[in-house]
């Protein structure tokens, strides 16, 4: 009688691990992009990375969406066996300044990755499409990348949700790149006007590293004097330890 409650209690870990695991593999098997930050105003590369979450069904295209209020100037893809990339540009609506005071009136608006017979991606397998992008817009904190996944038994899986702050994650959400800001950094003129100001509300100019080095050296000597002495010393006891 008293196994029922452990039974109980074995069981109900088992429903809740279920559970646990049941919400947790959707999450796995997402289109993400990898890494998922980089620097406003810089280049970078990220992989598309495409997981295949059917039981029998394998991915044989991919589209990806870029964009276009906040366009990127320039795009390149990695080569990929067995998989050949398509890039689409269009015209924007409204032209973007670059920092050099360049427009951008066209940009890469869409990537299409086609399978050919060796490079499907099976069931519970994935596959990472490789991009280069910039320079990285300047003016948000994030890119959304919707993207398109297609199946050959005609299954199109749609990464398109975005999600919202106080709402569950979204079940297909879209491939979302978080744009950080880059970090201050200061000049070599700067770091020498502050060094020189220290130097003149100190009074000095500042020494030259000789000194402190000069110093470190003859510490070492003395240690190793010391040492030496120590060694004898020791070695001495032990003769007389032994000849008494």
């Amino acid at each position: 009688m008293r196994s029922l409650p452990a039974r109980r209690l074995a069981t109900a870990l088992a429903l809740a691990t279920g559970t646990l695991l049941a919400t947790a593999v959707p999450a796995f098997a997402h289109v993400t992009v990898q890494p998922g930050t980089a620097q406003q105003g810089g280049y970078t590369a990220v992989a598309f990375r495409v997981p295949d979450e059917s039981d029998t069904a394998s991915t044989t295209k991919l589209e990806v969406t870029l964009p276009t209020d906040h366009p990127i100037a320039s795009v390149s893809t990695q080569p990929l066996p067995g998989w050949t990339a398509t890039v689409e540009k269009s015209k924007l609506a409204t032209p973007v300044k670059t920092d050099d005071g360049d427009s951008i009136t066209d940009a890469v608006t869409r990537i299409t990755w086609t399978a050919d017979a060796t490079g499907k991606i099976g069931p519970g397998q994935f596959q990472e499409f490789k991009v280069s992008f910039g320079p990285l817009p300047k003016d948000t904190d994030q890119l959304v990348f919707k993207a398109l996944q297609t199946k050959d038994d005609g299954t199109v899986v749609r990464w398109i949700d975005e999600a919202k702050d106080g709402q569950p994650e979204p079940q297909h959400p879209a491939p979302v790149l978080h744009l950080t800001k880059a970090a201050a950094t200061a000049s070599p003129a700067a770091d020498g006007h502050q060094m020189t100001a220290a130097a003149s509300q100190d009074g000095r100019a500042p020494g030259p590293a000789s000194s402190s080095d000069s110093t470190a050296r003859a510490l070492g000597v003395v240690g190793i004097v010391v040492g030496v002495l120590g060694a004898g010393l020791g070695v001495l006891g032990l003769r007389r330890k032994n000849a008494a």
